[in-house]
């Protein structure tokens, strides 16, 4: 896990000093494998980079969030969680698209909110540092907060183009009779019968909890996404 210092100090109050904060996480069994002064390019003044080796049992601190309750925890500092809003009321207008779980056991449950007018673009620069930091290119702003919300809560996140997803019915379901798919990078890739995927009607536009699909990927021309949020098995994804 790798994450800038001054991200964690939005969510923790931290007062010992960079390298005191690494050793109490490693005592604490996460281990600081690295720990290097940065400068933030936008102006934001002095940082650290911490690069930790986050145990398997230790899933909960896969995320910003989830480190900082942990600091919190054994340093004593105040815990400042992320502001909440309430959710919206439900609107009336029936949803742009519609979800299906053929395959309960390996997808418990699967969020899909539409989002409309938006122009895919450069993220800021202070999101591309923090992206940066942590191991991830930056590809456009709609891209990049998923990426981003994923890093601090610990929950993946995807983006669909809604425009691309012509059957706009989202199945979730094992490959069976499907046998190849193309991902984002451009490879083809040999699916198991098992292999759980995201199909728009019988096509399917991504390998849950891996990676999305080329032919629903997010690009300049995009005026509309579908943003996945789910809760895969995650032996099936292993």
């Amino acid at each position: 896990m790798k994450l800038t210092l001054n991200w964690l100090k939005e969510f923790v109050e931290l007062k010992d000093s960079p390298e005191k904060l690494a050793a109490a996480l490693t005592m604490a069994g996460l281990e600081v494998e690295s720990l290097a002064p940065a400068r933030s390019p936008d102006g934001g003044g002095d940082d650290w980079l911490i690069e930790i080796a986050v145990t398997p049992n230790r899933g909960d601190c896969l995320g910003v969030i989830g480190l900082a309750r942990e600091i919190a925890a054994l340093r004593g500092g105040r815990l400042k969680p992320p502001a909440r809003k309430p959710p919206a009321a439900k609107s009336k207008t029936p949803p742009p698209v519609k979800v299906e779980i053929q395959s309960p056991r390996c997808c418990q449950r699967y969020s899909a909110s539409v989002v409309e007018s938006v122009q895919a673009g450069a993220a800021p620069d202070w999101m591309r540092f923090r992206l940066e930091a942590a191991g991830i290119r930056s590809i456009n702003n709609i891209v990049d907060v998923t990426n981003y919300v994923m890093l601090e809560t610990g929950q993946p996140l995807h983006a669909f183009d809604l425009d691309r997803l012509a059957a706009k019915k989202i199945v979730v379901r094992q490959a069976r009779e499907i046998k190849k798919f193309v991902t984002l990078d451009g490879v083809e890739r040999d699916l198991a019968p098992e292999d759980l995927l995201i199909c728009d009607g019988d096509v399917p536009v991504a390998l849950a909890g891996i990676m999305g699909g080329r032919d629903s990927e997010v690009g300049a021309g995009t005026r509309a996404v579908v943003l996945e949020s789910a809760r895969f098995d995650p032996v099936t994804v292993r």
